[in-house]
């Protein structure tokens, strides 16, 4: 399973769903990185410093940020907002994982299907 780093954006119902399935993630509230405005390049090196893939809800930065970086990071996982179902979102990641095997450097879109 893989080892996550969760932005603070993050719904804690999906971040619950990934650990359910075997995931480890640190939230960045856990990790007394919350509410203090970090900037995205810090968050996304933190979880790079920690190994982690990134996860967010924050596309737009993080997709300009992973082309700036050049695939110099840990992974990020870049995700658009379903609140109606935080299990189907989880499955959903746990998949795009294990389509990528080896994340390191690579930019994961997952998106809400067509209802």
């Amino acid at each position: 399973m893989a080892a996550i780093y969760s932005n603070e954006n993050f719904p804690k119902r999906v971040v619950e769903e990934l650990r359910h399935l075997g995931h480890d993630v640190l939230t960045s509230y856990e990790a007394g990185q919350a509410n203090q405005k970090i900037p995205d390049d810090q968050v996304l090196a933190y979880a790079t410093q920690l190994k982690r893939l990134c996860l967010t809800l924050n596309r737009f930065d993080f997709i300009r940020l992973h082309q700036e970086k050049q695939g110099n990071h840990a992974g990020i996982i870049v995700c658009t907002r379903d609140d109606a179902d935080p299990a189907a979102l989880a499955a959903r990641i746990q998949a795009a994982i294990a389509a990528n095997p080896n994340p390191e450097g690579r930019l994961i879109r997952i998106v809400r299907p067509e209802r």
